[in-house]
Order: C-alpha cells, then sequence, then structure tokens
C-alpha cells in the first residue's frame, strides 16, 4: 500500500473500514488515480480484511474509462463484464468465442419498488454481508424456520420461472423474458436477487445454446432450435430460492434433445442419493458417471452453492467425478 506523506489529522482521512484516521491508500486506487476517501486504511490488517469487498470499486473506474474511449456505443451491462475480466463486442477486448452466438444491446436497468425488501447490494452492487460472512467458510445447519421460509420462497420462485417458461418461442428475446421474471418477482412480494449483484445488470440469467451459465438477458430474438436456460433467483423475507430449467425453442434438433434430457437424468440421479452421510463428491461422481456413459462430459468451471439467507455460501458442491490420491499413491475417481 502506498503511504499518505501528511498525518491523518492533517489529511482528515478516515479508514474505509474501521473510521479511524488512515495513513494508507490503496495501490489500484492510486494506479486508477481514485479519490482518496474511500480508498485509504489505517493499518494493513484492515485493508486484507477489506479487500474482498473494496476491490470491487476497481470495475467502475475502468467503466468510466471504456465509456469515454466508447461513448458512441450503449454500454449497460458492462460493469459485470468488466468486473469478470471480459468484454461485450469485438470493439473492446478480444473475448473467445465458442460458437455463433454473440451479443446483443442490454436494455436499462429495472427498478424495484420502495416497498420491497432488499439485500444490500441493489444500490451499489457489492454483496458486503456475504462477502463478510462466516458462512464463506463454515457450513451453516438450518433452523426449521429458515427452511420454511427457503419452502415459502422456493414455491415463489418456481411460480416465477413457470411464468418466463410460458413466453418462450421463436422471436422472443431473452430481455422479453428477463421482463416477465422481474414483473413476477416484483408481484410476489420478493426482489430478483440477480439484479445488481456484483453489478449484473439484469433479473434473471438467460443462457442460450454454447453459454455455461450466467449469460446476459439482451435484443437478441430466439430462433428455431435454440435452446435456453432461464435461472431465476428470488430474495423473500430475508432469504433467497434458487432454481433454473432448460427449455426448447420450437424444434429442436437430436443432439440438443439428448443433452438437455440427459442432464435432467443426471439432476434427477443426484437429488436421488442425498440423505445425512453421503459425501459432496458422491453427488459429482454419480452425476459425472451418468453423463460420461451417455457420451457426454461435464463442464468443471462452475459448481453448486448453498443458499439460504445469502445468496452463495458453503457448500460447495462439485458436479464433476474428483481425483483423489490413495494411500498407494494412486490417483482414483470417487
Amino acid at each position: 500500500m502506498d503511504t499518505d506523506s501528511s498525518t491523518p489529522t492533517e489529511s482528515g482521512l478516515s479508514c474505509a473500514r474501521c473510521g479511524k484516521p488512515a495513513y494508507l491508500q490503496c495501490p489500484k486506487c492510486v494506479e486508477l488515480k481514485l479519490p482518496q476517501e474511500g480508498s485509504t486504511f489505517c493499518t494493513q490488517d484492515c485493508f486484507k480484511i477489506s479487500w474482498s469487498s473494496h476491490k470491487l470499486v476497481h470495475p467502475k473506474s475502468k467503466l468510466a474509462n471504456v465509456r469515454s474511449a466508447h461513448s458512441e456505443q450503449s454500454l449497460d451491462g458492462w460493469l459485470y463484464c468488466l468486473k469478470n475480466g471480459q468484454a461485450r463486442t469485438s470493439k473492446l477486448p478480444h473475448f473467445g468465442w465458442t460458437g455463433a452466438l454473440r451479443p446483443c444491446p442490454i436494455s436499462k436497468r429495472r427498478l424495484v419498488p420502495d416497498g420491497v425488501e432488499k439485500p444490500d447490494w441493489s444500490i451499489d452492487g457489492i454483496p458486503k454481508t456475504e462477502l463478510n460472512s462466516d458462512l464463506q467458510n463454515i457450513v451453516e445447519i438450518k433452523t426449521p424456520e429458515q427452511i420454511e421460509l427457503m419452502r415459502e420462497t422456493c414455491r415463489i420462485a418456481r411460480e416465477v420461472l413457470d411464468a418466463a417458461a410460458c413466453i418462450i418461442r421463436p422471436g422472443i428475446t431473452t430481455d422479453e423474458i428477463d421482463e416477465v421474471v422481474h414483473q413476477a418477482t416484483i408481484a410476489a412480494g420478493g426482489y430478483p436477487s440477480p439484479l445488481n449483484y456484483h453489478f449484473f445488470p439484469k433479473s434473471c440469467c438467460t443462457s442460450v445454446n454454447e453459454v455455461i451459465c450466467h449469460g446476459i438477458p439482451d435484443a437478441r430474438k430466439l430462433k428455431d432450435g435454440d435452446i435456453v436456460n432461464v435461472d431465476v433467483t428470488v430474495y423473500y423475507k430475508g432469504v433467497h430460492g434458487d432454481l433454473n430449467e432448460t427449455f426448447f425453442v420450437g424444434e429442436v434438433d437430436e443432439a440438443s434433445q439428448q443433452l438437455v434430457r440427459c442432464t435432467y437424468e443426471c439432476l434427477e440421479k443426484a437429488i436421488s442419493i442425498v440423505k445425512p452421510g453421503v459425501r459432496y463428491r458422491e453427488v459429482g461422481e454419480v452425476i459425472s458417471r451418468h453423463a460420461t456413459m451417455s457420451g457426454f462430459s461435464v463442464v468443471k468451471s462452475y459448481c453448486g452453492h448453498g443458499i439460504g439467507e445469502l445468496f452463495h455460501c458453503t457448500p460447495n458442491i462439485p458436479h464433476y467425478g474428483i481425483l483423489l490420491v490413495n494411500g498407494a499413491g494412486a490417483l482414483t475417481l470417487e
């Protein structure tokens, strides 16, 4: 960290974490020429503790630079992409596309009424409670009351997802799907959890064809033969309910049907083994075995996660087989 040459009394700066007089400024903030206010800390320890949430201010500065260099473009949703080190068009830093799909314009962020209970990222995009929670390292045993609230919230999320499913057909845009998800969530008294989470610009994720997950709803019209996954999460009465489903758009080829069918079968087989005493890794082993036997492979870039009062928390559940070293030093697939 950079040390300010003035004393705390002279500078009048306070630690961004604890409010004590601050001597030190985040070096990345110095590089980006961000204001000292909000980027100074009293000690290295305070800086380290705050890093997971503080670092999220840096993409905002990058977005300002992008806006300056590309003022003619609509940049809604770019903050999320920049935070993840990626860009949405070939006019900005190159992204290694794996298929024919390309991003289209994104509409303005949808509003949530004042009366709806909101998570802490709804204003500034930073999930502060989640980032600093002990539940990122400790698995929470849910109380009966928490479980009942989660059941209620998940029922709402299922109804929202069903509402989205009703409009899926060729010619519909994923932004129109997002509009349905947003309005149905608000009508039920909930908040669409993805909205502004780490700057995500929309109320659900729509992943078309080769997109693995977390696709941003935009102006592209769905085409006959597409498959689209709609990922819905609802925040209601202080807990989150999260679910998703993949839908056929019009007439889908046999290969796509087999892929979606196998994925659903993997889910059913994994659910069937869930009971006290089953190891987390056994879930991934069941999924990997069925996918491989069906001629498919499992993406390892993402995994399942715990949920409840936090959108994401432990336990992390890999949905693929894990190689372990046995007592003889040999690798085994568990």
